[in-house]
């Protein structure tokens, strides 16, 4: 069985994320982060399914009801959206209310990266990496604190 392929090349397509109220984390992804939104599923007037198109590509991120009795988990996967203007991005974000557990902040590989957590609590990493995203890292050593004066 062969793998499927685009162009002859395999390429990610979207992420599936587990969610205990897809409603909110459509506002999330959608309002929020600005994704467009391609599709959604209601069983009755709960949304149970949604697909939402990042607007600076061609990806997806699947948002899917997590089935009754089961637990979303959370820790193991962290999502990454990259956007240029990152700083005045957070600002709008965080000027309407949005919580950051970490905001940005340039990291030792060279990476500039601010952290949230989606309404399930699955963390988000907005990030500006340009031409450094698809090449190694150069990642600097932490300093040496100052020595204490005597």
């Amino acid at each position: 069985m062969k793998a499927p392929v685009r162009g002859g090349q395999l390429a990610f397509n979207h992420a599936m994320v587990y969610s205990r109220d897809v409603a909110a984390a459509v506002h999330f992804y959608g309002d929020v982060l600005g994704l467009k939104l391609l599709e959604e599923y209601k069983a009755g007037e709960r949304t149970v399914y949604a697909r939402l198109k990042s607007p600076g590509s061609d990806t997806t991120i699947a948002l899917h009801m997590a089935g009754p009795g089961e637990e979303v988990v959370t820790g193991g996967v962290r999502l990454y959206f990259e956007i240029k203007d990152l700083d005045k991005f957070c600002k709008r974000l965080a000027d309407s209310g949005v919580k950051f557990s970490k905001p940005p902040a340039l990291m030792p590989w060279g990476w500039k990266h601010a952290y949230l957590d989606d309404p399930d609590g699955h963390e988000v990493s907005l990030y500006w990496a340009g031409a450094k995203r698809l090449q190694k890292a150069k990642a600097k050593a932490p300093e040496k604190p100052a020595r204490a004066r005597k």
